[in-house]
C-alpha cells in the first residue's frame, strides 16, 4: 500500500548529510558516507523496508561526501570520488550486497566531487564534471565494470559542478545547469554514448544549481527549483528530448534549494524539503504532468535539506538524514 502522508520510521545509526542512498536489487536501501558535524564519514548502513529498521554494514575504505553511488547491472554498487574534508578524491570502490563487503576498484583519471554518475544502457557508468581543489571540471569519463577501468571520453562544452544528469529514453544523457566561479548556469549538454561526444542543446529559461531533474513517464525531463547565485527558485521547466527545447511549467508553491524529487508510480513527482535562502523546509508538494500544476501534500515530520529520498519497491518514498540546524539521523516514509 502506498502511503499518502508522512510517518516516522527507524533512525539511522549515524546522523549524516551530503550522503548518497541506493536502492539495492533486494529492496534494501544502502546509505553511504556523508558528513556529520565536523568530519566526513566512511560508514554505511542498510534500511530494511520490511521491518523499518537500520543496520550497520561494513565501512567504505575511504571517508567521503558529495560523492556518487550507482547500482550496477550485477547488483554491486559503485561509489566514486567525493571529498574527504581536505581534498577531492579520485578513488572508487565496489559494494557487494551479497557479502556486504567493500573492495577498491580502478581509480578515476581525475579527482572530482559534486559531480554526477549515470548508469548507461550498456552497463557502463558515466561520470561528469565536478570540482577539484579550486578547479571546475568539464572532463568526463566512464567506468567499465567488466575491466574495472576508467576511460576518458569527450569534454562537456561547459565546466560545471552541482548540476544534474538524466538518462533519456534514447539512451543519451542530459546534463543541466550547475555552478562555476560563483555563477549559476542555464546551459545544457547532451552526451551520446555511441559516438562518445557531447553536443549543446537548448538552454534552460533559468540558471540554477542544487536543483533536481526527473525523467517523466512521457520522456520529458522536469527541472525544479535550485539556486541562481542570489536566491532560491520556485520555477520549474520541461525539456522535450525530441526537439531539444525547454518550456516553463507551473511554479512550485515554495521556492526551494537542495531538495529532492521522486517520480511516483502514478507518474506524479514528489518534491520534499530543501531550504529557501537558508531557512529549512518540511513542506512537500506534488507535480501532475497531465495538468502542469503543483499541489501541496502532507508535510514531513521534520525540516530537512541536503537529505536523500528513495522510492522503495512498494512505491513508498523513504526520506532520510540531511540538515536541520544539525545533522539528522531520522528517516520517514511517504
Amino acid at each position: 500500500m502506498i502511503l499518502l502522508e508522512w510517518s516516522s520510521t527507524g533512525n539511522m545509526n549515524t546522523a549524516r548529510y551530503w550522503h548518497v542512498a541506493s536502492v539495492l536489487t533486494n529492496g534494501n536501501v544502502l546509505v553511504t558516507g556523508g558528513r556529520n558535524t565536523s568530519s566526513s564519514l566512511n560508514s554505511a548502513e542498510l534500511y530494511n523496508s520490511s521491518t523499518g529498521t537500520w543496520t550497520t554494514t561494513s565501512n567504505m575504505n575511504v571517508a567521503r561526501y558529495s560523492h556518487t553511488a550507482s547500482v550496477l547491472t550485477n547488483g554491486n554498487v559503485l561509489v566514486t570520488g567525493g571529498h574527504n574534508t581536505s581534498s577531492s578524491l579520485n578513488s572508487a570502490e565496489l559494494y557487494n550486497s551479497s557479502t556486504e563487503i567493500w573492495t577498491t576498484t580502478g581509480s578515476m583519471n581525475g579527482e572530482r566531487s559534486e559531480h554526477t554518475a549515470t548508469l548507461l544502457t550498456n552497463g557502463n557508468v558515466l561520470v561528469v564534471g565536478g570540482y577539484t581543489n579550486g578547479f571546475f571540471l568539464n572532463s568526463t569519463e566512464f567506468y567499465d565494470p567488466l575491466t574495472e577501468t576508467w576511460i576518458m571520453t569527450g569534454d562537456m562544452n561547459a565546466a560545471r559542478c552541482r548540476h544534474t544528469a538524466s538518462i533519456l529514453a534514447n539512451g543519451k544523457v542530459l546534463v543541466t545547469g550547475g555552478f562555476i566561479n560563483f555563477f549559476s548556469l542555464n546551459s545544457a549538454d547532451v552526451y551520446d554514448p555511441s559516438a562518445r561526444t557531447w553536443t549543446t542543446t537548448g538552454s534552460m529559461n533559468d540558471a540554477r544549481y542544487w536543483h533536481t531533474a526527473s525523467v517523466l513517464t512521457n520522456g520529458n525531463v522536469l527541472v525544479t527549483g535550485g539556486y541562481n547565485s542570489s536566491s532560491s527558485l520556485d520555477s520549474a521547466e520541461l525539456y522535450n528530448s525530441s526537439i531539444g527545447i525547454w518550456t516553463t511549467t507551473g511554479k512550485m508553491n515554495t521556492a526551494r534549494t537542495e531538495h529532492t524529487a521522486s517520480v511516483l508510480t502514478d507518474g506524479k513527482v514528489l518534491v520534499t524539503g530543501g531550504h529557501i535562502n537558508g531557512f529549512p523546509l518540511n513542506t512537500a508538494e506534488l507535480y501532475d504532468p497531465s495538468t502542469g500544476f503543483w499541489t501541496m501534500t502532507d508535510s514531513m515530520t521534520i525540516t530537512r535539506y541536503e537529505h536523500t529520498a528513495s522510492i522503495l519497491i512498494n512505491g513508498n518514498v523513504l526520506a532520510m538524514g540531511g540538515m536541520s540546524g544539525m545533522p539528522l539521523n531520522s528517516s520517514e516514509l511517504y
